[in-house]
């Protein structure tokens, strides 16, 4: 039984760093663009939306569409910058605990 309440520890250990990634990812700004830099976002950690800037020249009324893919481009460049951000967090977290394949952290 000594080997389950160690086991329990190293889960209690593991949940509360869990807990404090999580409020670290909040901090963490991610920049994504799209359209050379002509629209660039900010996201945190969490994926939410965090800044918008979109280049003057843009601004054309008959080019709506093209402004609103390249927005659309820009949030998911950093969105996927944010899911690697959290992987390589993740990892470092776990240290070399290997998980089943197929099982993502943050649950």
């Amino acid at each position: 039984m000594k080997n389950l309440g160690q086991m329990m520890k190293q889960a209690q250990e593991m949940q509360a760093k869990m807990a404090e990634m999580q409020s670290r990812l909040g901090e963490i700004e991610v920049p994504g663009q799209a359209g050379a830099g002509m629209i660039a976002v900010v996201l945190n950690g969490k994926g939410e939306l965090r800044s918008l800037k979109i280049d003057p020249k843009l601004v054309d009324p008959s080019e709506v569409e093209v402004l609103e893919d390249l927005i659309v481009a820009a949030f998911n460049d950093a969105k996927s910058k944010v899911e690697d951000a959290v992987q390589a967090e993740t990892q470092k977290l776990m240290g070399g605990l290997k998980l089943p394949p197929g099982m993502k952290l943050p649950f």
